[in-house]
């Protein structure tokens, strides 16, 4: 579904991104793990099309989208939700679910799909008409999961989602991501808590100062504590 080849990305004239390489195939959880800094974000904003200067290739459902805008990206399948979740203040949850059929074809039929979602999200359910911001973190996480999830993407890409989260909501979450991939749904998954990553993951790629330095089984990572002291600790 989504393959990166030879990607290379600069903030200024500072070379961030190095010749990464990755494949997620359909149905998948593939997650990038790595020390802070080593260019999991940086690439997931590569992928989507958030960064000016890059160059490689980025290839979606066999079409090549490197050089497209974010919304062009988002329009073919391809969502993304940031790690600063970016709730719309002002907003209840339910307007801001309606931002996330904007670009979608299903907008016509929103009541249906914001039923599904709530369905989906029980903790949403309740709070369809209240401000979103006032939630708690862990709920405005899921509202940001929730929105991009609306628009039915093909993959999604979820950035950190359990920073700054209560355990309980944590749990709650990752179950949640059980659940996507028991139906289909790809994911590409940036997470600090490395060990509760690799519990859902098929694969995953192992990143160090903007280079991909090991690619294995989640299960293989999950056995090489090596690996995982060297590259994976804060």
């Amino acid at each position: 579904m989504l393959r990166v080849e030879n990607l290379n990305s600069w903030y200024g004239a500072s070379h961030v991104l190095q010749d990464i390489g990755l494949e997620v195939n359909k149905g998948e959880i593939v997650c990038l793990i790595g020390r802070n800094g080593a260019g999991k974000t940086t690439t997931l904003k590569s992928i989507i099309g958030l960064l000016d200067k890059t160059s490689g290739s980025v290839t979606f459902k066999g079409k090549e989208v490197l050089g497209q805008p974010a919304h062009v990206r988002f329009a073919l399948g391809l969502a993304y939700v940031p790690e600063e979740r970016r709730i719309v203040q002002g907003l209840t949850v339910r307007e801001n679910l309606r931002l996330g059929l904007v670009a979608s074809p299903d907008k016509k039929d929103e009541v249906r799909r914001i039923a599904q979602i709530a369905e989906i999200f029980p903790r949403l359910a309740e709070r369809l008409d209240q401000e979103a911001v006032t939630m708690s973190g862990g709920e405005q996480q899921m509202l940001a999961i929730a929105r991009a999830m609306i628009a039915k993407p093909d993959l999604i890409m979820l950035d950190e989602p359990s920073e700054g989260i209560m355990p309980v909501l944590v749990d709650e979450m990752f179950e949640l991501f059980r659940r996507m991939k028991s139906e289909g749904t790809t994911v590409l998954l940036v997470e600090q808590n490395v060990e509760l990553a690799l519990d859902i993951a098929d694969r995953a790629y192992v990143l160090d100062q903007g280079s991909v330095v090991h690619h294995a089984t989640a299960a293989a990572l999950l056995a090489n504590d090596e690996i995982k002291e060297r590259y994976c600790s804060v």
